[in-house]
């Protein structure tokens, strides 16, 4: 049988009869508002004063369920949110809808239902009964626990060893091929294709020359044709291409193609956006924090430097899209006079001891453009570290020369001056032996090497990013940051729920040695900057919207040390996400604790 979305609505409401009893009754929606309070308060006092006694996990459960309603219901939550979450239901369950009263959705009624399973201690989180070890003491109690860790590994293996690895031999003989097939296209030996200026010369722009050498679906052909045609940056180096499947099976080069394949809704909504006068693509505030052009600042100690805006190839999510006119743009380098003017400006801020030249993609310039560079930087005294962010180890691994390698590294001084390569891969099929090769490079010479992972729709799955932060190990990189995808309107298709990133990091990351699981996760506010996600106590659900989007109050970094603002968050719907991954083939109940991280 089929229900209705408010039958399904009225089942998850009456999972609790006290909360249905409420919420059905004829009394004032303030009334039920302080009624539904008063629950919700006297069993956060159960359960706190242990009069309602039960297992510690599910306490630590069923208190934050309790906590997040109560906020839900606050007047300031809905002022914030620009929506009544208590009124909705209301209005649903009473039937009081109007015209105005906006659907209901799937997304919804499984908040509703999760968030009434957490509260009243009913969820199937804990179905299985608690490890023997605990029962048990001294070697016998350590070797039930040997073998549960040991079960709990094997299980993680086998879900990473699902996951394609660019150094696998299969993957490195299939891209070897591709490889000699472009060369054969263009009628080319490896002494062009080591060569980074052949592949800058022929970035592949067009969706016709692509289609030449891969299977393009119809939408990923007439959103290339789209973009070229609204000058929304695309392109893809040779040697990029040669990572991609081209039968285009699915198989293992869905994230590398989600990299550089601008999606037909992105497309779409990056051509309305820029003919309404009124829309600011900006969506990180870069205006509001830039006191100079060619600088942003949003903390106290470093600087970003942007000499140079624009990059080899253009990842669909980038922040800085607005601002990148084509990929391998020659119109691209900030003017002597304004470079001349941001590293002044730098120089006269003692206080600023670090730089992150960046862009684009700062390797773009030629070594001894770059050699300028850093030492006009290098020269301030009080700058002790210098970062440089790149893509190219990634996108085009040719770049880093022996020569280059050199150049970079000498500013690095041991006790004097630190240099920082920043890297960005996102997927364990981007990291190859050439990738690798480039990487060692700098290690070599005593210089670390960083990854940014943006954690999309297109590396979240199961031990996915696990599968990542081990390879990049391996090869000499330390994972830094992973952030949540910025929020951004044209790229929904990336976005990922709060809470899956949440749940990774407690159910996958956490499972790996502290050697490995480096990365600090991250929500980029903005024009505030990051806010942690692992501290919870910088953040608050205030509502949940009719199409099951969690709506995030965030904090800003300073909220102990000025009176800044906060920042309102829609997020994507945990409904929508789960039903993209089903149809990747994912087993759901892997999924099944994402509803309770908050």
């Amino acid at each position: 049988m089929t229900y209705t979305l408010k039958q399904q609505l009225c089942a998850a409401i009456a999972i609790n009869p006290e909360i249905s009893n409420i919420l059905k009754s004829s009394l004032a929606l303030e009334e039920k508002r302080n009624r539904l309070r008063a629950y919700l308060s006297s069993t956060l006092t159960a359960i706190t004063d242990y009069t309602d006694p039960i297992r510690p996990m599910e306490w630590i459960l069923r208190r934050d369920a309790v906590w997040v309603f109560r906020n839900l219901l606050n007047p300031r939550s809905e002022n914030l949110a620009e929506f009544s979450f208590l009124q909705y239901i209301d209005d649903h369950l009473n039937d009081r809808e109007t015209d105005e009263t906006p659907p209901l959705s799937a997304g919804f009624v499984s908040e509703i239902k999760h968030l009434i399973q957490g509260v009243s201690d009913l969820t199937d989180v804990y179905a299985e009964e608690p490890p023997a070890f605990l029962k048990l003491h001294g070697r016998e109690a350590a070797t039930e626990r040997s073998s549960y860790l040991s079960d709990m590994a094997e299980k993680s293996l086998a879900l990473m060893e699902h996951h394609a690895n660019g150094l696998s031999d299969e993957l490195i003989s299939a891209r070897s091929i591709n490889k000699q097939n472009i060369q054969r296209r263009y009628g080319i030996t490896d002494l062009e294709w080591n060569d980074w200026r052949w592949h800058t010369r022929n970035i592949i722009r067009n969706a016709d020359t692509l289609r030449e050498m891969v299977n393009l679906t119809e939408d990923e052909y007439k959103a290339i044709q789209m973009a070229r045609e609204n000058r929304i940056p695309f392109g893809i180096t040779p040697y990029y291409l040669s990572l991609l499947d081209p039968e285009n099976t699915g198989s293992y080069d869905r994230a590398v193609r989600a990299q550089v394949l601008p999606p037909l809704n992105y497309v779409t909504t990056m051509r309305l956006s820029r003919a309404n006068a009124d829309c600011s693509m900006d969506f990180m505030l870069e205006g509001d924090t830039s006191p100079i052009e060619g600088i942003t600042r949003r903390y106290p100690n470093i600087v970003i430097l942007k000499p140079l805006l624009t990059c080899p190839q253009i990842c669909v999510y980038c922040q800085r899209n607005w601002q990148i006119e084509d990929v391998y743009s020659e119109n691209a380098a900030l003017s002597e006079d304004k470079l001349a003017a941001a590293i002044d400006w730098i120089a006269e801020r003692p206080e600023i001891n670090e730089v992150l030249i960046t862009g684009g993609d700062p390797l773009l310039f030629s070594d001894e453009q770059l050699d300028g560079l850093l030492a006009r930087v290098a020269a301030i005294k009080h700058v002790i570290r210098i970062r440089i962010g790149t893509r190219t180890p990634v996108t085009l691994p040719q770049r880093i020369t022996d020569a280059l390698a050199r150049t970079i590294t000498r500013y690095h001084e041991p006790g004097r001056r630190e240099i920082v390569l920043i890297t960005h891969f996102e997927h364990t099929t981007e990291i190859t032996p050439e990738a690798m090769a480039a990487v060692q490079k700098f290690r070599l010479f005593g210089v670390s090497v960083y990854n940014q992972l943006v954690y999309t729709f297109y590396n979240s799955r199961r031990f996915e990013a696990v599968t990542l932060r081990q390879q990049l190990r391996l090869i000499g990189v330390t994972p830094y940051y992973t952030f949540n995808t910025k929020g951004k309107e044209e790229t929904d298709l990336y976005r990922v729920p709060i809470a899956r990133l949440l749940q990774e990091q407690q159910e996958e990351a956490r499972l790996l040695p502290g050697t490995v699981r480096t990365d600090e996760i991250v929500f980029n506010v903005p024009k505030l900057g990051k806010n942690y996600l692992k501290a919870s106590q910088h953040r608050d659900i205030i509502s949940i919207l009719p199409n099951g989007k969690r709506v995030y109050e965030f904090h800003p970094w300073e909220k102990k040390l000025a009176l800044m603002d906060t920042y309102v968050y829609t997020d994507v719907s945990i409904h929508e996400y789960l039903e993209r991954l089903e149809k990747l083939g994912e087993d759901l109940e892997e999924y099944k604790t994402i509803w309770y991280y908050y």
